[in-house]
């Protein structure tokens, strides 16, 4: 005969069953310990791995669902250093904020060592830190297991210069997330370069976003703004003198430089 189990055992196993799934998967994790049902593009990037770009209209739900990725990855990767960043302090503290919000919310809730409106330490040994966009007062960072840089396109581009090599060892994932800004700047570079798994999400697609409030937007903003606020195209901004495809139409690879590879002039001197 098979030992009977008891209910406390049963509940036991149970809840160890249910905190397997979600170490493994954080939509599962998402929805069952978190009560946050994902859209169909947030749990494609909750399970996505690789550096991942997310160029979003506003409302989306792209600080929510990289503050679930963060919690997720801190509390079941143990020794995880994840890095909030953002071009100013308050920008970091908010998304900060989203996950100490959906930590509370935990039963029971992963122990922590350190905790405060910077930071938090687990004892598992991971560690959530916000960090203000300045190139120089975050080098000292190293091997993160993730950084997300909050509102990327309005984010200093030595800031990014600087967060890309502390992933050479670790080997970590760099989530850039923000409206676009213009065609110009690290975020409008990543886009084109095809290097980032992309997701792309418009105000269409947002079912919390209802039509009869885009329309009123769209009188309010003019075309071009609501085009990149809501629609995520990266446009001209209203200062450039000259349009950007214009510039980029006028670089050419072909054409001989007057100045060769050591600097010295390419024009001979003329002979009189």
């Amino acid at each position: 005969m098979r030992p009977r189990v008891s209910g406390p055992a049963i509940h036991i196993r149970g809840r160890m069953a249910s905190d397997l799934a979600a170490a493994l998967d954080p939509v599962v994790f998402a929805r069952d310990q978190l009560q946050f049902d994902p859209d169909g593009w947030q749990s494609d990037f909750l399970r996505e791995d690789a550096n991942s770009l997310l160029n979003c209209c506003r409302q989306a739900g792209k600080s929510t669902t990289t503050a679930i990725k963060g919690l997720h990855r801190a509390n079941y990767r143990p020794g995880s250093l994840v890095l909030l960043v953002s071009k100013a302090f308050r920008q970091s503290q908010e998304l900060f904020g989203k996950v100490t919000e959906f930590r509370e919310r935990l039963s029971p809730g992963p122990a922590l060592i350190e905790d405060n409106k910077l930071s938090a330490t687990f004892k598992s040994g991971s560690r959530i830190v916000c960090l203000p966009g300045f190139a120089d007062t975050i080098r000292g960072f190293s091997g993160p297991s993730l950084i997300i840089e909050d509102e990327a396109a309005f984010v200093d581009d030595g800031v990014y210069t600087a967060i890309r090599p502390m992933l050479a060892v670790s080997g970590g994932q760099l989530v850039l997330m923000s409206t676009p800004h213009g065609r110009r700047g690290h975020f409008y570079e990543a886009h084109r370069s095809g290097e980032f798994r992309t997701f792309t999400v418009t105000a269409d697609q947002c079912p919390r976003i209802s039509q009869s409030f885009l329309e009123s937007e769209r009188r309010a903003l003019g075309h071009a703004l609501y085009r990149q606020e809501y629609f995520c195209e990266f446009l001209d901004t209203v200062d450039q003198v000259f349009r950007t495809d214009h510039i980029e139409r006028a670089v050419s690879d072909s054409v001989m430089p007057l100045f060769g590879a050591s600097g010295e002039t390419t024009l001979q001197p003329l002979n009189l």
